[in-house]
């Protein structure tokens, strides 16, 4: 599982990366591609679409036709769409840290990045989402979940 030190991450998988000029990158993070496996199609916004906070960025389905949704992890602005995965979403699997970004956007609020998690909350938020998996039978793991997080 590759975690790269300059970003920041999400509990749903996502990574986010600061650029200049008040605008970040939003990818999935190989831990998250992963869960997945082989992509068959990947929806993502258009450009000029105005995220808040918490709505649906993504939805990404596997071969076998698993979903798995991703929220936007900041509010503001699409303001360029990675057209390459749109038509290969394999890019992401290959490579989910370069050419497989998904969306940049002009942040709106900077101090959600504060809510976000550093690489090494990230790791032990991985390390302990994996314990979970393997000692939980899987129609449990909802439940469990659930219980956490109040």
């Amino acid at each position: 599982m590759l975690i790269l030190e300059d970003l920041l991450y999400t509990e749903d998988h996502l990574w986010v990366k600061i650029l200049e000029t008040g605008r970040v990158s939003v990818g999935i993070t190989d831990y998250g591609q992963s869960l997945l496996g082989e992509f068959s199609t990947l929806d993502i916004p258009d450009p000029n679409e105005k995220l808040v906070e918490g709505d649906l960025l993504a939805t990404a389905q596997d071969v076998d036709g698993e979903l798995m949704e991703f929220s936007s992890p900041v509010t503001g602005t699409v303001t360029l769409v990675n057209q390459n995965i749109i038509s290969d979403p394999d890019i992401v699997s290959e490579d989910p840290y370069e050419d497989g970004w998904l969306i940049q956007m002009k942040l709106e609020q900077p101090r959600e990045l504060d809510d976000l998690m550093s690489p090494e909350d990230y790791e032990l938020y991985v390390e302990e989402q994996r314990i979970m998996r393997e000692d939980m039978p899987l129609e449990d793991i909802e439940d469990e979940l659930e219980v956490i997080e109040k």
